[in-house]
């Protein structure tokens, strides 16, 4: 596929077999097609190769690369500049032509046009055979026209002889039209629009880029024990039934339940949960979470493609089939261009020859009219914005995949945020210290910082960042799920769950949606230590910047309805949603969509689905590489008040394009009149090289 009309086009055709429903993505060169019970594949496919185009049955977990057709074009590109920077210099610069100046160029071009430029030319004609024009087709009849006429005036005209030079008047019929060359037309716009799909294949390069991420999440081996003997073996050799050995800091390999052991696992990556979870005998664990410490000993229940990270890969692979392609406007408009250029030019040499004009004047007339209505400015309207749009968003932390995802932005009336590492740092920290009747608030927390220091666990590791100089601690003991104690300044401390009657004045001031952790010492409770994952200085300013352009922020999260309430609180969203598992992050922002376009922010492998389904995805730059690479924009920075940015950048280079492309074929209808008669020389053919950014009258103007 050559651009988004294609997809659209083969999308119709799928659409007309019975019982069929299909969404053809450009992007990632994939169809989702749904079929009825019994319907051969090769049917789907035997409808897509008579549309023009190839498929194949796709494996989702592989997706394809598009390497190849990338570095094709990158050749294309450059033998393309390579060959019309010189053409285009002496066409337009009289003092340069020396004797076979002429010979030269039209050799160069010939490359550029017919290599070159066969991408534009195979899709013209795959669109011509069903009826249909899009702006391939344009630049397929503009370039050939221009070569054409180049030819004819080399060949059998006056512009092969030696020493000829093309001066520039705006004295009109100063020319002898059958010394007209327009080879710099044909190379220079083949160039540009070469230039503009390269562009856009760099964001294609991205295609399936989101599942490989999702699947470098996983673990790469794992310790299996076979006869009671562990062996190292790669994570898909693993079967239903195994039991597998998973210490502290190595990915779980795969669902299971434990059988062995304690530890804190952080499941953060998929669920969203801030606060390590605590595992034991008989639990379920997650395929690609992280064992924080603790050595477990787990049976694998689900492998493959069952477990829940091959579901989310899953998801993904259908959002992003799924989403919305946006049509490229020029596409839309040159469907009405084409046809209009082609009665005009052929009402042309119709009139001219009727009121007794030499042939020859006559058919320079009417391919005038197809030189001129080849907007060179196409190639470059939305290049050039983008170009120009996503420089701008990279001095911003702001990174745009694509147009598509500037035109969605314009419709956009909700703005879910993730909670974890979007709306806050995603990293435990230090909050309150809550002393019992009698106790030092700063003695409770050094003795509890002090046992804590032999603890690996977020927590622990957020109450000791509090202390600058830990006091000293002996016969530390971790006991999973319970907590850990010690020796420190002569007193046996515990800190972690109540081991006996919490006071009434700190049983109290425990506050919700906070993680609290109980100290003692000398068998009695001293108080609580209280922290969370704290909120991002920015987020409430970011918050209040999205409601002046008009969105509602709603909080999506994973975690519990307390502590995502308390976020919410805090920053200024009203609507939140909690406690939704990774595989149904999607679906709700599905059901969201139904009310109007929906952006999703997040930065974890959980929110990869979710971001692919949205409107608009954007990922946090400091997350996972699934949620970036299943995003539309990345804010590289990790500041929440880039999301309301990221809209006005993206708003703003959108109504760039559609100026641009209003502009260049403004210019081109206002230059057509000029050679169908409407003034009275047939050698007024202005240069569509220049025309298309100021039309004038004049022989090589």
């Amino acid at each position: 596929m050559t651009c988004a009309s294609c997809a659209a086009r083969i999308e119709r055709k799928l659409g007309k077999l019975d019982g069929v429903t299909a969404t053809v993505n450009y992007a990632t060169e994939q169809a989702h097609v749904e079929y009825p019970d019994g319907m051969p594949l090769q049917d789907l496919i035997d409808v897509v190769e008579k549309t023009g185009y190839t498929a194949a049955v796709a494996a989702p977990e592989e997706p394809a690369e598009t390497d190849e057709g990338r570095d094709r074009l990158g050749a294309r590109l450059t033998i393309a500049a390579a060959a019309s920077v010189p053409v285009v210099v002496v066409s337009m610069i009289p003092s340069l032509q020396f004797d076979y100046w002429q010979w030269i160029a039209f050799a160069l071009t010939t490359v550029v046009v017919f290599w070159c430029g066969y991408p534009f030319h195979r899709a013209a004609a795959v669109t011509a055979r069903h009826g249909m024009a899009t702006m391939d087709t344009l630049v397929s009849l503009g370039t050939l026209a221009a070569y054409g006429w180049s030819t004819w005036a080399l060949v059998f005209g006056t512009a092969g002889r030696i020493g000829m030079t093309h001066a520039f008047t705006f004295r009109p019929g100063a020319h002898d039209p059958s010394g007209q060359i327009y080879l710099e037309v044909a190379a220079g716009v083949t160039t540009f629009l070469l230039a503009g799909r390269y562009a856009e294949s760099r964001a294609k390069r991205r295609s399936g880029a989101a599942l490989r991420a999702l699947l470098e999440v996983g673990a790469k081996d794992v310790s299996v024990l076979r006869d009671g003997v562990e062996q190292r073996i790669p994570v898909s050799a693993l079967r239903v039934g195994d039991e597998f050995v998973v210490r502290p800091g190595e990915k779980i390999a795969t669902d299971g339940q434990v059988v062995r052991g304690r530890a804190a696992v952080d499941t953060s990556m998929l669920t969203g949960e801030s606060v390590p979870v605590e595992v034991g005998e008989g639990d379920t664990v997650v395929g690609g979470t992280l064992d924080n410490d603790g050595l477990l000993t787990v049976r694998a229940d689900r492998v493959g493609s069952d477990t829940r990270l091959a579901h989310i890969a899953k998801l993904v692979t259908e959002a992003q089939s799924g989403k919305a392609h946006a049509q490229r406007l020029a596409d839309r408009v040159s469907a009405v261009f084409v046809p209009v250029v082609l009665t005009v030019a052929a009402a042309t040499l119709t009139v001219w020859l009727l009121l007794g004009h030499q042939a020859t004047e006559a058919f320079t007339a009417a391919v005038a009219v197809l030189i001129v209505a080849c907007p060179c400015a196409l190639g470059l309207a939305t290049p050039t914005a983008l170009l120009v749009g996503t420089g701008r968003g990279a001095q911003m932390g702001i990174l745009i995949k694509g147009p598509e995802v500037l035109e969605q932005t314009r419709r956009i009336e909700t703005v879910v945020l993730d909670k974890t590492g979007t709306v806050t740092t995603g990293r435990m920290e230090f909050e309150d210290v809550i002393a019992a009747r009698g106790e030092d608030r700063d003695r409770v927390l050094a003795l509890a910082a002090a046992v804590e220091s032999g603890s690996e666990h977020p927590v622990a590791q957020a109450i000791v960042r509090a202390v600058p100089a830990p006091l000293t601690v002996t016969g530390f003991v971790n006991r999973p799920g319970v907590g850990v104690e010690g020796v420190v300044d002569g007193h046996d401390v515990r800190v972690g769950r109540a081991q006996g009657a919490v006071p009434a004045e700190v049983q109290s001031r425990l506050p919700d949606g906070r993680t609290s952790v109980i100290v003692s010492w000398d068998g009695r409770v001293r108080g609580a230590l209280v922290v969370a994952d704290a909120v991002k200085p920015t987020s409430a300013e970011a918050i209040r910047e999205i409601r002046g352009l008009g969105m509602t922020p709603v909080l999506l999260t994973g975690d519990s309805e307390a502590v995502a309430t308390a976020v919410a609180r805090e920053v200024g969203i009203d609507r939140v949603i909690a406690e939704v598992l990774p595989d149904r992050k999607a679906a709700t922002i599905a059901r969201l969509r139904e009310d109007g376009a929906v952006a999703m922010v997040g930065d974890g492998v959980n929110d990869a689905a979710a971001l692919a389904t949205a409107d608009v995805g954007i990922a946090m730059g400091t997350g996972t590489d699934a949620a970036i690479e299943a995003s539309d924009l990345t804010l590289v920075r990790g500041d929440l008040r880039s999301v309301p940015d990221a809209i006005r950048l993206s708003r703003r280079t959108l109504a760039t394009i559609k100026g641009n492309l209003f502009w260049a074929f403004a210019y081109n209808v206002a230059a057509i009149p000029l050679p169908t008669g409407a003034t009275a020389a047939a050698s007024l053919t202005p240069s569509p090289t220049i025309a298309t950014a100021r039309p004038r009258a004049g022989g090589r103007s």
